[in-house]
């Protein structure tokens, strides 16, 4: 087993009790990102109850130097109240999944783009100004290494948000 140090991220929404995201920074090199499950947890729908230590998002190193990426795999709720990911997705359903303006916010933070997750040859190019809708794949999504508000962004708006538009406590409107 490997011991971890997390850094710690509060998630805070009128009327409902706070949630804590883990930066997770593992002793043998790993990283990973999730939604910290307390000691004791407060009342709270199942489906996001469920999400607590599961559904973890890795941070791992990048082809280029000084640089990291997220996979872009959104969080649904199945009929069991269990969130689950999607993880192939065309560029245009992962825009109307997530909702364009977020993905434009998030590539437009300082060095960070969306690009495939795995460079092949027969993939598409991953644009937001003309997303494909042919072919799903893997989305990633590469920011500095020295940014380490960019993939705790991430991953409230590709893990979490999607459970709680889910269960009520957002709406599709709210940011």
């Amino acid at each position: 087993m490997s011991r971890t140090s997390a850094i710690e991220w509060g998630l805070r929404l009128p009327g409902q009790p706070s949630l804590a995201v883990h930066d997770n920074h593992w002793a043998n090199g790993e990283r990973d990102l999730v939604l910290h499950k307390p000691t004791v947890v407060p009342e709270m729908p199942a489906a996001l109850s469920n999400l607590h230590n599961r559904l973890r998002t890795g941070i791992s190193l990048s082809t280029r130097p000084g640089e990291l990426r997220v996979m872009v795999f959104p969080t649904y709720v199945d009929a069991q109240e269990r969130p689950r990911i999607k993880k192939s997705l065309t560029t245009w359903d992962l825009a109307n999944v997530m909702g364009l303006p977020r993905l434009e916010e998030l590539t437009a933070r300082e060095g960070v783009r969306l690009e495939a997750a795995f460079d092949r040859p027969d993939l598409p190019p991953v644009d937001l100004d003309d997303p494909q809708h042919e072919k799903p794949l893997q989305h990633a999504l590469f920011f500095p290494a020295a940014d380490d508000e960019t993939p705790v962004v991430a991953f409230v708006r590709f893990r979490v948000v999607p459970v709680l538009r889910h269960i009520g406590w957002l709406s599709p409107d709210d940011e």
